[in-house]
């Protein structure tokens, strides 16, 4: 129809993961996207885990959207893992039948670089996990720089860290990938720790996906009430956050969240802020912004986007 807007391509590319999960869920529930593929990688879990918890998400959407294998280690620092948060399958609490599909051929980075360059200026990259697929496609292909609409990745924080005192997971699983990636010009959005950790899926969050009465409604509330173990445990908070989704919400609706422009860079040294993302809030280096950081979230509107749109699942 005249003065329809077209869907905005993107890649999904994470390491799923219970939070990773639901993005997916999200960003195929929702027209104003058109995901033309999802790339795997090590992270939470190892690869094998990851790209199974994928194929397995996306048959309970019943769609046919491409998934890609990727890398099953960091670029150079040595594989970490979070069995702890996500359960020894990566995706823990509810019962997942073997995928009757499997992943394509070939390597997520290589599906980046062929995507990127077919569809020059257009597509926005949502990675929810360590960079890895994506700086190798960068290192491979480095004209794919300028033709990519956006990166917007969870990951980072512009204080605290949940895996050192200083790093957040998907930075320090590859900080040399984050690396690469932030200092490659291709516009960046980052939704740290800080932003993600005001949107706790406490009992009445959950419920509310439960009260759907769906397969889908069913299935993210039981992997939030696993994923709120370790967060009960570690932070006292009743009940997880979710950090993932809010990519797929950002391009969906911008209006609840709110960011700034800074300067930050990824930490590479051996000590114990290895992997901090380094984030001049203040702009006290006088370095050029290279990052649009999410600081902010409206929270309930958050999760009302989420069931809204995990009710047209079945």
């Amino acid at each position: 129809m005249p003065g329809m807007i077209p869907p905005t391509p993107v890649i999904l590319d994470g390491d799923p993961g219970h939070d990773d999960a639901i993005n997916i869920l999200l960003a195929l529930a929702s027209p104003e996207l058109d995901v033309l593929g999802i790339g795997t990688v090590f992270g939470n879990v190892g690869l094998e885990h990851t790209t199974r918890n994928a194929l397995v998400t996306r048959e309970l959407t019943r769609h046919s959207v491409p998934i890609y294998a990727g890398a099953d280690r960091p670029l150079v620092a040595p594989r970490i893992s979070a069995e702890a948060v996500h359960g020894h399958s990566g995706l823990d609490g509810p019962h997942l039948p073997p995928p009757q599909r499997g992943a394509e051929a070939g390597h997520a980075a290589r599906f980046i670089i062929e995507a990127v360059r077919a569809r020059p200026g257009e597509i926005t990259l949502l990675p929810t996990g360590p960079l890895t697929n994506l700086a190798l496609a960068l290192r491979l292909a480095p004209d794919i720089a300028p033709l990519i609409r956006q990166v917007v990745w969870m990951g980072g924080s512009t204080d605290t860290g949940n895996w050192t005192p200083a790093a957040e997971f998907n930075a320090l699983a590859d900080p040399h990938a984050a690396h690469i990636v932030f200092s490659s010009g291709v516009p960046l959005t980052m939704f740290g720790l800080n932003v993600t950790h005001q949107a706790i899926a406490h009992p009445a969050r959950v419920q509310a996906f439960r009260n759907l009465g769906t397969r889908a409604g069913e299935f993210v509330a039981v992997l939030l009430e696993f994923f709120a173990e370790h967060h009960r445990e570690r932070y006292g908070w009743d009940g997880g956050a979710l950090h993932d989704p809010m990519t797929a919400a950002w391009l969906l609706r911008p209006d609840l969240f709110v960011s700034r422009s800074m300067y930050v860079e990824i930490d590479l040294t051996d000590g114990p802020s290895a992997g901090r993302t380094v984030a001049d809030v203040w702009h006290v280096t006088g370095r050029p912004q290279n990052v649009q950081v999410v600081t902010q979230v409206d929270a309930d509107g958050f999760f009302a986007l989420l069931v809204e749109r995990i009710k047209r699942y079945p």
